[in-house]
C-alpha cells in the first residue's frame, strides 16, 4: 500500500522573525500534537534554487501518513482543521499552498 503525505508550501512572509517565532512556538508544536495519524513530520527551510534564482517559497511542510485514508481522516478532524486554519492565519505572504501526494519510497 502506498502512504500518503500533506504538503504545505508557505510563501516568503511580510515579516520574517514574527512568522518563524510563530512558526516554530505556536504551529510546529500544534502539528505535531493534533495532526492524528501521522507518522513522520518535516519541515524544510528553503535557503535557495539552482542557479540562484529566487525560491517561491520560503518553507514547506511535509506530514506523513499510512494511508491516504489516514490522511483525509486527520483533515476532516478538529485538530487537522484547526492546524490549517493555523497555517492559514500565520501565512502572511499569502495564503500557502496545501498539496495531497501518493509517495513512493525507494532505497538505495
Amino acid at each position: 500500500m502506498k502512504t500518503a503525505k500533506l504538503i504545505v508550501m508557505y510563501p516568503h512572509p511580510t515579516n520574517l522573525d514574527t512568522f518563524e517565532q510563530r512558526y516554530a512556538n505556536e504551529h510546529v508544536p500544534m502539528a505535531v500534537e493534533k495532526l492524528a495519524g501521522k507518522t513522520r513530520f518535516v519541515a524544510s527551510l528553503i535557503t535557495g534554487s539552482p542557479g540562484n534564482a529566487s525560491a517561491p517559497f520560503h518553507r514547506i511542510a511535509e506530514v506523513y501518513f499510512p494511508s491516504m485514508q489516514a490522511l483525509e481522516a486527520c483533515l476532516n478532524s478538529a485538530g487537522g482543521q484547526e492546524t490549517a486554519a493555523h497555517a492559514v492565519e500565520i501565512s502572511t505572504g499569502g495564503a500557502p499552498v496545501f498539496l495531497i501526494a501518493e509517495v513512493e519510497s525507494f532505497d538505495f
